[in-house]
């Protein structure tokens, strides 16, 4: 076994466990055994309980952005300082007091690469559990070879193959001979969907929670670039994608976007238009902490009061009672 075979063969061992325990569930539920819709919801299942093990790393990985963003100015400056100043003793002194400015704040540039070089194997993982399975090809753990034969064989509505993708059938219709339309309508959908759900999420990054300072240096050009790149991406390598593969990352990209909207909510980036919003939610609920650490209210225009209905003599006799 390879170093990377080795990297990967406990996490793919857990992958397995758990992919193996929501198809045991479905099935016990009362679902077929080797119905695609089990897998299909086995996978559902994986996802989102591997997507929310990762939510502690994700939510360090925002706030080391934030802590990056918030020494950016200082950046500059340094960087100002040396500018045009291409000598050995500029470069060493650029690079001392970077460090510095670093060490000072507790602000590390790597820090907010770590966790995503730290899922990448998971991802990886499931990608290759979920690729083997769908050729029947058993795992190293709890995926044994009749479950990987179970997997591969089965089917969406008793035509379309997990295992088969756009671009086999797109082949045969061209060849001239015999296609499932079955998978190309699926598989086709699902395309449309993994890329409008790219869109969405990087579109709610660029249009919503970027600071100024962001939108007007070179980064925000890049964001606008990827805002178009990677759902291209998405569609182009999509049709190549196995069924089983495809729901994997539909899954992943819907949990994406909505993870994604909840952080920009709940921890915008500061002077972005999504934390203006946010300073507004709070004011209103009277949440809001200025610097001084007064509480900041917005007040909101009084609702008129109920106009009392008058009361005849009759009835205000039975209401104050006899007179004694």
């Amino acid at each position: 076994m390879d170093l990377i075979g080795t990297i990967l063969w406990p996490l793919k061992w857990v992958v397995e466990l758990l992919l193996v325990a929501f198809h045991w569930l479905f099935s016990n539920l009362g679902m077929g055994y080797n119905d695609g819709l089990t897998w299909v919801l086995s996978i559902v299942g994986l996802v989102i309980v591997v997507r929310a093990a990762l939510i502690p790393i994700f939510v360090r990985q925002i706030k080391s952005q934030r802590r990056m963003l918030e020494v950016a100015p200082q950046l500059k400056k340094i960087q100002d300082k040396y500018k045009g100043k291409k000598d050995q003793f500029s470069r060493e002194a650029m690079s001392r007091e970077t460090m510095a400015m670093y060490k000072k704040t507790g602000t590390n540039p790597l820090s907010s690469c770590l966790p995503l070089l730290l899922q990448m194997p998971i991802f990886f993982a499931l990608f290759s559990v979920l690729n083997d399975a769908q050729r029947s090809k058993a795992g190293v753990g709890p995926l044994n070879s009749d479950l990987a034969i179970s997997f591969g064989n089965a089917t969406l509505f008793g035509e379309a193959p997990l295992h088969d993708t756009f671009a086999s059938q797109w082949s045969l219709w061209t060849a001239g001979q015999p296609f499932n339309v079955t998978v190309m309508i699926i598989a086709a959908t699902m395309v449309v969907l993994m890329t409008a759900s790219q869109f969405i999420t990087q579109l709610q990054i660029v249009s919503k929670n970027m600071s100024p300072e962001t939108k007007a240096s070179p980064m925000f050009k890049q964001q606008r670039i990827m805002l178009y790149l990677l759902p291209l991406v998405f569609a182009f390598s999509g049709v190549a994608f196995p069924l089983g593969v495809m729901f994997y990352w539909l899954t992943s990209n819907f949990w994406t976007m909505i993870q994604q909207f909840l952080v920009i909510r709940n921890m915008p980036t500061p002077g972005s238009e999504a934390a203006k919003a946010r300073e507004e939610r709070m004011a209103r609920k009277g949440k809001l902490i200025a610097t001084d650490g007064d509480i900041i209210v917005v007040d909101e225009p009084a609702k008129p009061a109920q106009r009392q209905q008058p009361v005849g003599k009759a009835r205000a006799k039975k209401q104050t009672g006899p007179k004694k």
